[in-house]
């Protein structure tokens, strides 16, 4: 997984999009409409923006602002007919502001006969899209592996004890002859959890990295992400 926001020990984290929103303000009687989505390539990102601008196709402005990439390689956004710099560049800085990857937001505009003004549309447009990520379910995805751990009966306990005084995830149990625990570690904490192990059971448990994955918590469990 490319880095992205980097923590001082260097294993990456980031905010992203899990599960997108809608939300609405009202300005004057103008209806600004955001849809917030998770968008992993500007092809989604456009076909998103397109999705929207026909479904709200009798709106006077559909303004979109994206940012892609694992070091927001690629960042757009658009006035779309609003005075230059009063929707999508606004609306962008909400993105960058939350520290925002991979995500795509269109603030549909429904004109209410009165003029915002630049200071009035750059406000409206701001908060449209937060209001849209306030009803988005927004992540922190982090860096880390699965690991296995066969260990004898003697030596659960201690493995037990160790992952549940940091706090890390049991995925599987698996109780034969031996048993088998596969363990989610975030990247920070592998070599120390590891060590521990080793050392509480004198160097007999057998360790297997299994696979990188990423991994956040969505509505309190932990969703892996391949």
């Amino acid at each position: 997984m490319p880095e992205k926001h980097t923590e001082k020990s260097g294993a990456p984290r980031y905010r992203t999009i899990y599960r997108g929103g809608q939300g609405e303000i009202v300005e004057k009687k103008s209806r600004f409409i955001a849809h917030v989505q998770p968008a992993s390539s500007e092809e989604e990102a456009i076909e998103f923006i397109g999705k929207i601008k026909k479904q709200y196709w009798d709106a006077r402005h559909n303004c979109h602002a994206y940012v892609i990439g694992p070091h927001r390689e690629i960042s757009r956004c658009s006035d779309d007919g609003e005075p230059s710099g009063t929707a999508g560049r606004p609306m962008l800085d909400v993105l960058l502001g939350n520290d925002l990857y991979d995500t795509v937001v269109v603030v549909t505009r429904y004109f209410g006969g009165t003029l915002l003004g630049t200071g009035g549309l750059v406000r409206a447009y701001s908060a449209a899209v937060r209001e849209g990520l306030n009803q988005a379910v927004v992540i922190e995805k982090r860096e880390g592996a699965i690991y296995r751990m066969q260990v004898d009966y003697p030596g659960l306990g201690k493995v037990q004890y160790l992952a549940g005084e940091q706090g890390l995830s049991i995925l599987e149990s698996d109780y034969g002859e031996m048993v088998k625990l596969d363990i989610l570690l975030p990247g920070e904490e592998i070599e120390s959890f590891l060590q521990k192990v080793t050392e509480a059971t004198g160097g007999k448990a057998q360790i297997e990295k299994l696979r990188q994955t990423c991994f956040a918590m969505v509505d309190g469990n932990i969703e892996l992400f391949e």
